[in-house]
């Protein structure tokens, strides 16, 4: 009647079906509250905060890293990304939040430092696990 087939019924009901499929696909990210840490060994703090996105290589293929719109970070590549030149500060900020820096893109990476870091007399702790934390990811810098 309008130039309309039964075919193109088909057609357009399998593309609406992928599309919704597509979408259902993509897993979510379980959301759970981060512990406190007492640890002050980098590579530990890494595995517990880090891995679950970047992967326990660092190359950004994580268990959480499919549910991201943006893939995480290879964090063994970054000197090498900044001239040979580990990114300390910009690094840091990631991590901290510290004048929300946005290096993702997004704010999907979580912004660790109300977790490692404290205040009043623990504040020197806190800056021991950040530090202990940016030197592990220096440490891992693809050579």
């Amino acid at each position: 009647m309008y130039g309309i087939k039964i075919s193109d019924y088909l057609i357009l009901g399998l593309a609406a079906f992928l599309m919704t499929a597509g979408a259902q696909t993509r897993p979510a990210i379980k959301e759970v509250p981060a512990k406190m840490t007492r640890s002050l060994d980098g590579k530990e703090l890494y595995r517990q905060y880090c891995a679950v996105c970047h992967g326990i290589d660092a190359k950004g293929a994580g268990p959480a890293a499919a549910a991201l719109k943006r893939a995480p970070t290879d964090l063994t590549g970054l000197s090498s990304a900044h001239g040979g030149k580990f990114p300390v500060l910009a690094v840091k900020f990631s991590i901290t939040g510290g004048e929300n820096v946005m290096e993702h893109g997004t704010r999907e990476m979580p912004m660790w430092g109300s977790v490692l870091t404290e205040s009043g007399q623990q504040r020197a702790m806190g800056q021991m696990r950040v530090q202990a934390l940016l030197d592990y990811i220096e440490q891992i810098q693809a050579k």
